[in-house]
């Protein structure tokens, strides 16, 4: 069975400062679109062939105090949630590190290890995740077990690149500096000397609802609902509206930026649904 990434405490004196990544199995020009209706100024920048990846400017836990691996949780729910492509989350402070892999309607799944490296997650949530991102069974499943075990030379930042090294079998590149443990000024200084590297804005409403509306009518770029006008793009629309209200209802009461983010992000796209559906020509 997969198992959700618990929260965590404020990160403590030592160990490196807090710091993330948001992987996703898509082309920039695809994420990008998703990424505007997150309320976090990010850098996206390719990732490999098929990957792209995300360096936020981490507002939410340097100024607000919140867990990095909540706010990682929700952003990669958002941005997964009608995609076809699945979101990997990275995130560390300074007592531990881990991953958050979202993908769809379905549970996220994740892992944490300690500051020291000391496994402290389900050996099934490795299996869980090989299997949703089309990993070998076998040979890189193997991989993953080994990080669930004990390491004394191995620390949290070093497990997280173990679990990058197993996935450039699956595509992933990331550019050099982008690297598990480093903080996130670092992160964002190394993304934004890229040729390729594109800011990630947040929009206004009514442009929001246009980006919207634009990416249904583009398969290309937001291939999240290729099928609009069917009675599945339909039931897609009023699942993301259903799901996203008492989300960000959730989000406003623990004071969660990310999952204030994931349920205002489905609520933009179920509600562009909703306009799309009133403003498309009929036969």
């Amino acid at each position: 069975m997969s198992t959700e990434v618990p929260g965590t405490g404020p990160a403590g004196p030592t160990g490196p400062e807090p710091g993330a990544l948001l992987l996703c199995r898509a082309v920039p020009e695809s994420v990008a679109l998703a990424a505007r209706l997150l309320s976090e100024p990010m850098l996206l920048t390719g990732a490999g062939g098929t990957w792209s990846v995300l360096v936020p400017e981490g507002r939410p836990w340097r100024d607000g105090g919140e867990p990095v691996d909540r706010v990682l949780t929700g952003w990669a729910t958002a941005l997964a949630v009608g995609a076809p492509w699945p979101v990997l989350a990275l995130w560390w402070d300074a007592d531990r590190a881990g991953y958050t892999l979202a993908s769809g309607f379905r549970r996220p799944v994740g892992y944490v290890w300690l500051a020291n490296g000391t496994p402290a997650g389900e050996d099934e949530a490795m299996r869980t995740f090989a299997a949703r991102l089309g990993l070998d069974p076998v040979l890189d499943v193997q991989a993953l077990d080994h990080l669930t075990e004990a390491d004394p030379g191995a620390d949290a930042p070093a497990r997280l690149r173990a679990l990058l090294a197993v996935l450039t079998r699956a595509g992933v590149s990331l550019p050099a500096g982008l690297a598990p443990g480093e903080p996130a000024d670092r992160l964002r200084e190394v993304a934004g000397a890229r040729p390729d590297t594109r800011a990630v804005e947040r929009p206004g409403w009514r442009e929001a609802v246009r980006t919207e509306l634009d990416a249904l009518d583009s398969s290309r770029l937001a291939p999240w609902m290729p099928w609009s006008g069917t009675p599945r793009s339909r039931a897609l629309t009023l699942a993301q509206v259903a799901t996203g209200l008492p989300l960000t209802v959730w989000g406003v009461r623990r004071r969660s930026a990310g999952w204030i983010a994931a349920g205002l992000l489905l609520l933009g796209q179920g509600m562009a649904g909703v306009a799309y559906e009133l403003m498309r020509p009929r036969d």
